[in-house]
């Protein structure tokens, strides 16, 4: 038996679990199926998303790196770009002249970022022997953190590639999900840290593929044309389980 101090033994206290200390310091969190309830919700709503769109494992790893700090259609000319080039293969990008893969990515924005970004995730790939199989049943975490040692490859474009490229069952946080579950209930999201809000999500969820890339799908589609920076709750089928359109 531990020894208590007078003043432990006076006021007694349990020990708190991180969620529940996470629960008390930002208000009660609803029951698990809170986001199964919007999952099916939007689901009804907006159908089957199909994301993430690409021709080929690769494609989608460079849509990926594309998509950052950009609007996804600005991420279909630059793919739209290099395919007209005839570029759109690995070893292609690893033997360009950066400047060429500049040139064909311009679309996209930051693309002297994005250039050499696409140039360090291929010679990644390359070094694997762009066995794509292989990066399928590699363990998740060491291979997120191998993408995560790559120059130019943070969290969310890691998990993007894990999550829609290769199948692995990880939750890609970005602005949308932010904006929109803190303005549901989880107010603490809005400043959460990426980490906090993906295992929120891994609790929330079996580990499930097919249902995260859905998920992140329907959050980014319901986030883009209702919960908009000035937010259309009106037409909203969340609203009545939003504490943003209640207040």
């Amino acid at each position: 038996m531990s020894r208590q101090t007078p003043e432990a033994k006076a006021a007694p206290t349990t020990r708190q679990q991180p969620l529940e200390a996470e629960q008390e310091a930002f208000g009660s969190l609803p029951p698990r199926n809170f986001c199964a309830e919007l999952y099916d919700r939007m689901s009804a709503a907006y159908g089957p998303q199909n994301w993430w769109p690409g021709d080929s494992v690769y494609e989608i790893m460079v849509g990926a790196i594309l998509t950052q700090n950009t609007q996804w259609t600005n991420v279909e000319k630059a793919i739209r770009s290099m395919k007209e080039m005839g570029i759109l293969e690995p070893r292609k990008i690893a033997s360009l002249p950066l400047d060429t893969v500049k040139a064909a990515i311009k679309d996209a924005g930051c693309y002297n970022q994005k250039a050499t970004r696409l140039k360090n995730l291929t010679a990644f790939l390359i070094e694997k022997n762009l066995d794509f199989f292989r990066l399928r049943k590699a363990e998740t975490a060491v291979l997120r953190n191998e993408l995560l040692g790559v120059n130019g490859i943070g969290k969310e474009t890691a998990d993007s590639i894990l999550l829609y490229a290769l199948g692995h069952p990880v939750f890609v946080v970005d602005a949308y999900t932010k904006r929109l579950f803190s303005r549901l209930r989880y107010r603490w999201m809005a400043k959460g840290s990426y980490d906090e809000i993906a295992d929120f999500f891994h609790h929330q969820f079996p580990r499930d593929a097919v249902r995260y890339n859905e998920f992140h799908a329907l959050i980014v589609f319901h986030s883009k044309y209702y919960c908009r920076v000035r937010p259309g709750c009106a037409s909203c089928v969340l609203k009545d389980l939003c504490y943003y359109d209640q207040s």
